[in-house]
């Protein structure tokens, strides 16, 4: 039920979207040089690598400031840039993703094989479900570039507190899962998007 409710709704989302999705695309390439995407490799279910799509919200080359966003207001930012994180429109493309089957709607977050290098035996219990836009670690670290922003050291931040406590989420979801808390996880996610 879950694959069919994935794939049945990215693919209407993409038609609905599609107008949407190509006036963005237009914004970001008057916005600032580069393409209109930003792929990244991302770990998966298996633990396997595959690419996530997202809009492009930063300058070209910005890895080479890191692999961290340090706040809403990062220099590396671009204008567009801004407005599409805030409301989470740069996620849009991961509909890509999810009908491919890389993604689902609901799952932990895909986190970078630089990173997941940190987790122990236990914690690649999470690699049984497919990765996912929205989850309960996503709902409770919706501020998280503000996080980093405001640590002394935000690399050591990131590895030795956000990532084990987002880990803490991600087993809890993976023993709650089921199609309804899904649901339920996707409405709080909608409700504090459009309330932010």
């Amino acid at each position: 039920m879950k694959r069919a409710f994935d794939i049945i709704f990215s693919a209407i989302g993409l038609i609905i979207l599609a107008p949407v999705l190509l006036l963005i695309a237009i914004l970001i390439k008057l916005d600032s040089k580069g393409p209109v995407l930003f792929i990244q490799g991302r770990v998966g279910k298996n633990n396997k690598d595959f690419n996530i799509y997202k809009f492009r919200t930063m300058r070209i080359q910005s890895e080479k400031g890191g692999l961290l966003t340090l706040g809403n207001n990062d220099s590396r930012i671009t204008k567009i840039g801004y407005f599409l994180r805030r409301y989470k429109i740069d996620e849009f493309p991961q509909l890509i993703n999810i009908l491919k089957g890389d993604m689902s709607f609901v799952g932990p977050r895909p986190e970078l094989r630089y990173y997941v290098n940190f987790y122990n035996e236990d914690d690649m219990k999470i690699f049984q479900v497919r990765p996912g836009i929205t989850g309960l670690a996503s709902l409770k670290y919706r501020n998280e570039v503000e996080l980093l922003k405001a640590a002394k050291d935000p690399e050591a931040f990131f590895i030795e507190t956000i990532i084990p406590d987002k880990l803490k989420f991600n087993k809890e979801y993976i023993k709650r899962r089921n199609f309804f808390f899904d649901l339920k996880l996707i409405a709080l996610t909608v409700v504090k998007v459009v309330t932010k």
